[in-house]
């Protein structure tokens, strides 16, 4: 469930760790997964209690380079750079100890040691024309740090190279590298707000609303019995009167019609 969660809700993944901490604090990888969570949340302390604990009970070395970026993040880059000199990295595979010279490379950054950091990053692994799994983060670190340098060229076409190799885009490489050549990106499904259709709401098209004429109830219980208006005696002057209508039978109407017969 942490590896689940760590990236998309860390900190429900710390959470989530806490809880299996409590309940397995003698397994491994236990322990591993609470420092990767709390290393996710920035909780550098705690992250590398936790990793040192897993290493103790491993006696592996994979975790150092992880170990040694929480020294940075404690605020101790010398540390780190402590670290990344050290025995045990010459015991990390490739891809730790790609690692643990891009956590050298950061501390360098954090002592304000620019060109240290650039050759720092310079290596085998950065000159390789082969895509690894660490190769477009190696290519991205160095051209930031160029770009740090004030180096804009180089920073550019070491930008171009990372873009190539981030195949799952991992890092914004795309976007540092169009930032460098000038280009802004815009997204044609936002309207500008000049531009939007403004919500009306509806309007009544009625400008004047008639006055209807009071009738008072004399007057409506005179047309009632077919009285004339004129024998009411009333105030007001709405009703001018009402016209007599003869009573028409329906045998005073009579309709001729003539049928031709049919050929």
């Amino acid at each position: 469930m942490v590896a689940r969660l760590i990236d998309e809700d860390p900190e429900a993944a710390y959470a989530y760790s806490k809880v299996a901490l409590r309940l397995a604090s003698r397994v491994a990888a236990v322990r591993e997964a609470g420092g990767f969570a709390a290393y996710a949340n920035q909780k550098y302390s705690e992250a590398l209690a936790e990793f040192r604990a897993a290493r103790r009970m491993t006696g592996g070395v994979e975790l150092w380079p992880v170990m040694a970026d929480c020294e940075r993040g404690l605020g101790r880059p010398e540390k780190a750079l402590d670290m990344a000199g050290a025995a045990e990295v010459h015991k990390l595979d490739k891809a730790g100890q790609v690692e643990m010279r891009l956590v050298a490379a950061g501390a360098r950054r954090d002592m304000d040691q620019l060109d240290a950091a650039i050759v720092t990053l310079q290596s085998p692994e950065l000159a390789s024309h082969s895509i690894q799994p660490w190769t477009a983060r190696l290519r991205y670190a160095y051209a930031d740090a160029l770009l740090a340098a004030g180096r804009n060229g180089e920073a550019r076409e070491w930008f171009a190279k990372a873009v190539e190799a981030d195949r799952d885009s991992s890092t914004d490489a795309s976007d540092r590298l169009a930032e460098l050549d000038g280009v802004e990106f815009v997204d044609a499904l936002v309207e500008d707000d000049e531009d939007a259709i403004d919500t009306v709401n509806p309007v009544n098209t009625l400008d004047e609303v008639d006055e209807v004429d009071h009738v008072d109830d004399d007057e409506v219980d005179a047309i009632e019995d077919g009285d004339d208006v004129d024998d009411v005696d009333d105030d007001s002057d709405d009703v001018d009167g009402v016209d007599e209508v003869d009573d028409v039978k329906a045998d005073d109407v009579k309709v001729d019609k003539d049928v031709d017969d049919k050929d």
